[in-house]
């Protein structure tokens, strides 16, 4: 299995190659130099592997939500590649990678990702590790106010995502009882999108180049990300 993964859709930018079972990353810092860096991380990974674009199994990518920009970013690059070799694409959602992330840095479980969707309110989805260690959905994801989140069943929930740094205040009374605690602070990473993408794609989740389209979660865009 060869499968390269990016994100673009927050302050970092991330490309990871999963090849035969081995992870290697490439991942920066670098706000509003996403589309300049994103490309250049790709070849070296492949470069490095000793292998081509066209011979990837296929290409995976964080859909959103995020920053409209960032998410469009990303998009737009995978579309351009995937057509170029001719491979499948893998769309994988940022919260779930931010959940995987949060999983493999402190082994919980049940997972509450929360990002600053601006104008007041926040992307949110619940996650719990299956027995594969792989992030599932509990609930669909959604944008709301922090006072808006659904409360999940059952305790033991971990807060994880930069969404609650900004409304941490808003979120714990909402959780109540069922917050065991809030982790350090996550980020999407493209090596977290390839094991959820690699997943996917022995699935047979997989959707043409053309397909690849970002998930804002928000209908009406008034500022931008």
């Amino acid at each position: 299995m060869k499968l390269l993964a990016i994100d673009t859709s927050g302050e970092t930018c991330s490309a990871a190659l999963l090849q035969d079972g081995t992870l290697t990353q490439r991942l920066e810092t670098a706000p509003r130099r996403h589309a300049e860096l994103i490309l250049p991380m790709m070849q070296q990974l492949v470069d490095e592997a000793g292998l081509r674009l066209a011979d990837l199994d296929a290409l995976a990518f964080a859909r959103g939500p995020g920053s409209f920009t960032g998410v469009r970013i990303a998009a737009s690059v995978i579309q351009g590649v995937a057509f170029g070799v001719d491979q499948p694409v893998i769309p994988v959602s940022t919260l779930a990678a931010i959940a995987q992330g949060a999983y493999r840095r402190s082994g919980q479980t049940r997972l509450l990702v929360a990002l600053d969707a601006r104008m007041d309110e926040v992307y949110w989805g619940a996650f719990e590790i299956n027995e594969a260690g792989l992030a599932e959905a509990r609930d669909s994801e959604r944008v709301c106010a922090p006072e808006a989140v659904p409360v999940p069943e059952g305790d033991g929930w971990y807060g994880v995502g930069p969404g609650w740094t900004v409304y941490q205040s808003r979120l714990r009374p909402q959780i109540g009882a069922a917050l065991a605690g809030i982790l350090e602070e996550g980020v999407c990473e493209a090596r977290d999108l390839a094991v959820l993408a690699e997943a996917e794609h022995r699935l047979g989740h997989e959707v043409a180049p053309e397909l690849a389209i970002p998930v804002y979660l928000r209908d009406q865009v008034t500022r931008k990300g």
